[in-house]
């Protein structure tokens, strides 16, 4: 019988959601093949890895006596969405920068989108190169554990410039962890990261400088690309029939 501290050392080591590949299987009866691969259910209390392996079978590994290899984690995009706004400041007859800008929003910045993405690029500091953004997170709770990075960037969509958080995240954030993400990535936005790029101008084509906002206190919003997105969509995707939209 294994003891309870060894328990609680592999459910620590292995917590669902885990990619393994099997090597071996020491169960003479049904063994799976070497080489499945599948996801960690459960750690029961004798310590047996209860398995969702990819062919369907459910059948328990034994720390200790099967052999495998933890996989890395498969890796999806999330991208939460922020309006972008930027001050435009344009030279005079003389050459010289007027003292006031003109401020442009989404629809407008959509010719800059070359220059402001190569600035952004350009604005990543060397301690930046792995994890962007989470490099700055300092929490050592699952929101670290599962987004293994997060970088700005900005998108078009819907005719508009959009500022980006691109996140690289295992697994699934549930709602809570979804909360803390989008709380850390705004504080980048206001006064973190974000902060010192605003301040950096961006050259443009016809002479004048960029100075570009990720955000701004007025109806500011951090929303995924379903909670933006999908709601335009399904408009766009009903159909008008005798005064009434189906979706």
């Amino acid at each position: 019988m294994m003891d309870r501290k060894m328990v609680n050392f592999i459910k620590e080591q292995y917590p669902p959601g885990t990619r393994i590949r099997l090597n071996s299987m020491e169960d003479p009866y049904h063994p799976i093949l070497p080489g499945t691969e599948g996801e960690v259910d459960f750690v029961d209390d004798k310590g047996q890895i209860f398995m969702k392996w990819d062919n369907g079978r459910t059948l328990p590994l034994a720390p200790g006596e099967d052999s495998f290899t933890v996989l890395p984690p498969k890796l999806t995009t999330l991208k939460l969405y922020m309006p972008l706004t930027a001050d435009l400041y344009e030279r005079n007859e003389y050459g010289d920068f007027d003292d006031s800008s003109t401020l442009l929003e989404g629809s407008e910045l959509r010719g800059y989108q070359d220059q402001i993405t190569a600035a952004l690029v350009k604005n990543r500091m060397p301690e930046e190169t792995e994890r962007g953004l989470m490099h700055w997170y300092d929490e050592a709770d699952s929101v670290d554990h599962k987004v293994r990075s997060a970088v700005f960037t900005v998108e078009e969509r819907d005719r508009q410039l959009w500022g980006v958080a691109e996140c690289r995240v295992a697994g699934e954030l549930s709602d809570t962890e979804m909360d803390t993400l989008k709380e850390f990535i705004t504080g980048q936005a206001s006064d973190g990261w974000c902060e010192g790029f605003e301040q950096r101008e961006i050259s443009v084509d016809d002479g004048g400088e960029l100075y570009v906002h990720f955000w701004n206190s007025d109806e500011w919003s951090i929303q995924t690309e379903q909670e933006l997105f999908a709601p335009k969509l399904r408009e766009q995707n009903g159909m008008k029939m005798g005064g009434m939209t189906l979706g």
